[in-house]
């Protein structure tokens, strides 16, 4: 049997569609890449979650229930640094959550262009720089949005803006700018009157590209139908809570009722956290769906036994689930369920990681394969 035949054994793609993911290959660095950002991403929020996220809220608490008391004792400037404490420690959460959502969207950005390439109508080199102008954007800009809080506006050329700031917008424009690029050339590939490309990964039916679809689809309906839920259900109703709150907070601070100040304090904690659940909940069960789907496709290049490719997918659906659950309980359980959560994105990671390893091994035999294509000629 020729060894070029060899590759395809354990998947769908034949000999003709191997240069689509040839060493170096757009379709490769953006699957890779993309890859790589979401993990990355979802590693880095599973420390920030445990090592800040909660300190920091009980900060802003503990800042915005001073700040109510000097207001009732009539002290201005205690108030003032109080408050100055509270954008501060937003501003670092911000742009920490913003780092985390950043790269991961990118990353899913990135895969879904790995799955267009073969529609892209332009040449292989061309379609390679811009697969690395967006990979370089895509790290550039989550990096500058985490140095923000860091940098601040030292030595910044302009008044407002940090040099941090510069080098996320400039990360922002190379990621526009390459998406853009795949976008013209989808557009003149279905445009013009070009040949229809086959992508065997689009028709692969195996197990875990089954698997992965199906259980990707159910989470995305579960997300959407938990939003739905909590938007009818819950929403209007916590968003007049909202205002009927801070107005309580006020008018007890202008009558000097302090019970009544520190109540309200603390209905307003309890309900900014049961909102940021609902809301977290909703958004990764969608999000981990469409990473599923995603992933379906891409199962053919995970060099790994047919048995732990079925495993691994079942352990990402698993971790999928299991996290949006724990986060709609930490309201009742607390760190209980805080813990299971972070747990649950471990199993996430652990899948995904394997699932790169596997696309790493792959690529490692196919670029091995073209190594030796001149003699590929003879049998084994």
């Amino acid at each position: 049997m020729p060894s070029s035949r060899t590759l395809t054994r354990d998947s769908l793609i034949t000999e003709s569609e191997l240069a689509g993911f040839a060493a170096m290959s757009a379709r490769r660095l953006f699957l890779l890449g993309g890859i790589a950002l979401i993990l990355t991403g979802m590693i880095f929020g599973d420390i920030f979650a445990v090592f800040t996220l909660h300190q920091n809220a009980a900060q802003v608490g503990a800042n915005l229930a001073a700040a109510a008391n000097a207001a009732l004792a009539g002290n201005r400037h205690v108030v003032l640094a109080n408050f100055q404490n509270v954008g501060a420690f937003l501003e670092n959460r911000g742009t920490k959550v913003d780092t985390h959502v950043h790269m991961i969207d990118f990353g899913y950005l990135a895969l879904l262009l790995a799955i267009l390439q073969p529609w892209v109508a332009f040449a292989e080199t061309l379609k390679k720089k811009f697969a690395w102008v967006f990979l370089a954007g895509a790290w550039l800009l989550p990096i500058g949005v985490y140095l923000i809080h860091y940098v601040g506006l030292a030595h910044s050329p302009v008044k407002t803006i940090g040099w941090a700031s510069i080098a996320a917008d400039f990360g922002g424009l190379l990621v526009l700018v390459a998406t853009f690029g795949c976008l013209v050339g989808l557009w003149m590939h279905f445009g013009g009157k070009r040949i229809r490309p086959t992508d065997k990964l689009l028709g692969d039916r195996s197990t875990e590209g089954r698997m992965l679809f199906a259980g990707g689809l159910a989470l995305v309906l579960l997300g959407f139908f938990h939003g739905a839920y909590y938007a009818g259900a819950h929403l209007y109703k916590h968003e007049a809570q909202d205002y009927s709150l801070l107005a309580q907070m006020s008018a007890g601070a202008a009558a000097g009722a302090r019970p009544v100040v520190n109540d309200a304090l603390t209905s307003y904690g309890q309900l900014q956290g049961a909102k940021a659940v609902n809301i977290a909940a909703h958004a990764h069960s969608v999000e981990f769906g469409l990473l599923a789907i995603m992933l379906a496709f891409f199962q053919p290049y995970v060099k790994l036994r047919t048995t732990w490719k079925r495993r691994w997918a079942a352990v990402l659906l698993l971790g999928s689930l299991l996290l949006p659950v724990c986060v709609l309980l930490e309201i009742k359980y607390g760190l209980i369920a805080g813990g299971m959560a972070d747990f649950s994105g471990l199993l996430i990671i652990f899948a995904l990681l394997a699932m790169w390893i596997g696309i790493l091994r792959y690529t490692g035999e196919l670029d091995a394969s073209m190594a030796n294509t001149p003699n590929s000629g003879d049998s084994q």
